[in-house]
């Protein structure tokens, strides 16, 4: 009876399912999107219970292709990302639950200075998320930066111990990009490619055109290092090969020009790798060059105020036009938030406004004389415009010190791990890594995404991704 019961079991429910998707069409046609979300919800479900390696390949898949509830129409309130954001608090939820059950985490791992950071990082969010002016947009902002660092940092070591789940991981993201990079040329060629339609042919996939950008730079340099990498076979080196020029097509398109910058700067840094300088040397170097911007800021800045080229008129003009703060309206509104960001600080120096909220207070710190043309009071077109004046408005003065030192610390470890990784092969998968890694720091000076899982993912993987080089995989001892 048992043999036979289980004979019909999945007929008898497919049946039934059947039976009960008719009658939901027919007379409660409201829930019929969620009841066909049921099957899918099952698949994730018992694929994160059994198979959790497949399930992070497949958010990995998912997360360019992801929606947001805005955009498809059924929220204007608290948003989400369908389906990414919910896999990343169900991953979440199972890891915890598994350590509770049984403690799998390594030791190393906890205590490495990337993990300390970042656990120190979470514990002051949580901080300044009760000392909030808003605690529940906080605590909300908190909770999902928890989600992402679980699934996107946490748990990645355990896949990268093995090379090939890397290449998986990269490859996946990077499909499901070229499927949004192929659909927004080919929706851009109907205005002819016009800068200003730019911005939106990206929808519903992404907000705007510098989120896209930045994802495309982050993966141009780790595509190209899969294709110098001899023991890959040529079929795959042939299709790294293939997405990085498409990805190269993709970004010039785009006309996200913090984009085209950070690849500028990776390529200056991979340079300075070739000569094999020192992390010291050239970290000094930079602060020299700080230094000295300090004390002529005013001749600079006068300078960059004689550039008037704007950001229309084609590639050229949108290249020239990085430096135009006078009047190319999208540089000046990052002026604009970058000083409400410092003012707000300046009236809470210590905690901060509290993580998340800084687009829902800092329209009375707009001064009338900074004012642009797309200057709103609603929070729209995007937050504080910097991963590092955001958390300093948001969190106080420690917020932004801890982005600088695991910046600071990230540089460091990827020049360490180029210049001490064993085997060849490692090095040049790990300076993709590195590199891609640098080009979102680089972009943070200019745009924040950290809160949405279209950039976390990359971000949070990549950093995990030198951990788990800098923990398992094989170094020479360098000679201090």
């Amino acid at each position: 009876m048992i043999k036979q019961l289980k004979q019909y079991l999945a007929p008898f429910i497919i049946l039934a399912y059947i039976l009960g998707d008719a009658y939901v069409l027919l007379y409660e046609k409201y829930y019929f999107y969620p009841y066909n979300l049921l099957p899918v919800i099952f698949f994730i479900t018992y694929t994160a219970f059994f198979h959790l390696q497949q399930l992070v390949f497949f958010l990995s898949f998912c997360t360019p292709l992801a929606i947001s509830l805005k955009e498809l129409g059924l929220s204007q309130g608290p948003d989400l990302s369908i389906p990414t954001e919910p896999i990343m608090a169900g991953i979440m939820l199972i890891y915890i639950l598994n350590q509770l059950s049984k403690n799998q985490i390594d030791k190393k791992f906890i205590s490495h200075p990337i993990t300390i950071i970042i656990i120190l990082q979470l514990f002051w969010m949580f901080l300044t998320s009760l000392t909030s002016i808003d605690i529940v947009i906080s605590l909300k902002y908190f909770i999902s930066r928890l989600w992402f660092i679980f699934s996107c940092y946490i748990i990645i070591p355990h896949l990268f111990q093995n090379k090939k789940n890397i290449f998986t991981f990269v490859f996946a993201y990077a499909w499901a990009l070229a499927i949004v990079v192929i659909y927004t040329i080919l929706q851009h060629a109907k205005y002819n490619f016009n800068d200003k339609a730019a911005d939106w042919v990206v929808s519903p996939f992404y907000n705007d055109h510098t989120a896209y950008g930045a994802a495309l730079a982050m993966f141009i340099p780790v595509l190209l290092s899969i294709f110098f990498i001899k023991t890959v076979s040529k079929k795959v080196k042939i299709m790294a090969f293939g997405l990085f020029l498409l990805f190269v097509l993709g970004i010039i398109l785009s006309f996200a020009r913090a984009g085209w910058l950070s690849l500028i700067i990776a390529l200056a840094i991979f340079i300075s790798l070739l000569l094999r300088i020192k992390f010291k040397t050239l970290f000094f170097s930079v602060f020299i060059l700080g230094s000295f911007f300090l004390v002529f800021k005013n001749d600079v800045l006068m300078s960059l105020g004689q550039n008037n080229t704007d950001a229309e008129g084609g590639f050229s003009n949108n290249v020239e036009s990085v430096s135009n703060i006078s009047t190319d309206a999208s540089n000046l509104e990052r002026l604009n938030r970058w000083s409400c960001a410092i003012r707000m600080w300046q009236d809470k120096p210590i905690f901060g406004w509290g993580p998340g909220t800084y687009m829902f207070h800092y329209a009375p710190y707009q001064l009338s004389k900074e004012h642009t043309i797309i200057s709103t009071n609603f929070g729209t077109n995007g937050n504080s415009h910097s991963e590092y004046l955001g958390p300093l408005s948001e969190q106080g003065v420690l917020g932004i010190l801890m982005v600088v030192i695991l910046l600071i610390y990230t540089s460091f470890l990827g020049f360490k791990l180029v210049y001490s990784l064993v085997d060849n092969e490692d090095r040049i998968l790990c300076i993709g890594l590195f590199l891609g890694l640098m080009t979102y720091f680089v972009h943070g000076f200019f745009n924040n995404f950290l809160d949405s899982d279209k950039l976390s993912l990359p971000f949070w993987s990549f950093l995990a991704g030198l951990v788990t080089f800098d923990m398992y995989y094989k170094k020479f001892e360098i000679k201090k």
